[in-house]
């Protein structure tokens, strides 16, 4: 029922949509009670160590047989389909994307096949815990609340958080969020976390970037905290919008989810990882899909002993 309720947000009035907001995640957090993330709080180089591990198996030495997939040979992956420019679907339906190609390029160092299937991140890592899919794959943050219910591989990504208003706004960033805006964000994100927990402000819950940014659009919500990468995605010239403030978040990197007593899993994952950065797969795509990113000095993907190869 959940899914459903959130879905129906996508034609819900605003007011209609924060009343099955609120119900459908019954005390408004984004995360599990404790700690709340400060997305924007900078990188903590300390805390990233400690889940990076320090090598990986080498990639010929898994036995794929040992993987605890649901189809043997397969990896069956829960993404979005609306999520540009990480995951989504293009026209000829093909799911595409930074992230779902870097995972083909895993996947394809492991042996395996790949298989993706669409759902809403808000039902996302409780599919993968609960072992529906054998890998989530949506530029998910490994935040400490996270990863008391799932797994997740090394990192392959960090983030920056945006905040998106009309260009006509008196939103100009971050500092200008306050109580008396309609402030949208995506469930179960780091950006649902951040404006509730961190912020102390009640959001407005949608069930996907592309219903979020069309409220924004259309005046219904005043501002939308989004990851950055999906804020570029969406907002286009003549859209009337724009990403008034763009904030590098690098104190939880990106990884692929997976059920969290999956360890063999997780260890060919990242194995696959690193394969793909020492032969230049990771760069390549990384310029291909953020053509005009700057990578953070104090970040790099994989284990502690990965090598990004100097380009």
């Amino acid at each position: 029922m959940k899914i459903k309720a959130m879905k129906w947000l996508t034609t819900a009035p605003v007011a209609l949509a924060l009343a099955v907001s609120l119900a459908a995640c019954g005390s408004g957090s984004a995360e599990p009670s404790g700690t709340p993330t400060d997305a924007l709080a900078g990188s903590d180089q300390q805390t990233l160590d400690k889940y990076t591990t320090a090598d990986v198996t080498p990639v010929d030495q898994i036995d794929t047989a040992t993987l605890g997939l649901n189809t043997e040979g397969k990896l069956e992956v829960g993404t979005l389909s609306d999520a540009p420019p990480n995951i989504f679907i293009d026209p000829s339906g093909k799911f595409t994307g930074y992230d779902n190609e870097l995972l083909r390029a895993i996947a394809g160092k492991l042996g395996l096949e790949v298989e993706f299937v669409a759902t809403d991140f808000s039902a996302l890592l409780s599919q993968v815990q609960t072992k529906q899919f054998d890998v989530g794959s949506s530029s998910i943050s490994t935040t400490d609340a996270r990863r008391q219910n799932v797994g997740f591989t090394n990192g392959y990504d960090f983030g920056f958080m945006a905040v998106v208003a009309k260009t006509d706004s008196d939103v100009k960033g971050f500092a200008d969020l306050t109580g008396d805006l309609r402030i949208g964000v995506v469930q179960g994100t780091v950006q649902d976390d951040y404006v509730t927990n961190t912020l102390k402000l009640e959001p407005i819950r949608f069930p996907d970037y592309a219903t979020v940014y069309a409220n924004v659009r259309n005046g219904q919500v005043d501002a939308w905290v989004a990851p950055s990468q999906q804020a570029t995605g969406q907002v286009k010239e003549g859209d009337g919008t724009v990403i008034a403030e763009s904030v590098v978040n690098t104190q939880n990197f990106t990884a692929y989810a997976v059920a969290k007593d999956n360890q063999p899993l997780i260890d060919a994952l990242n194995s696959g990882l690193d394969a793909v950065i020492a032969d230049g797969t990771w760069s390549k795509l990384t310029k291909e899909w953020y053509p005009d990113r700057e990578m953070p000095a104090d970040w790099k993907p994989g284990s502690k002993a990965a090598t990004v190869p100097q380009s």
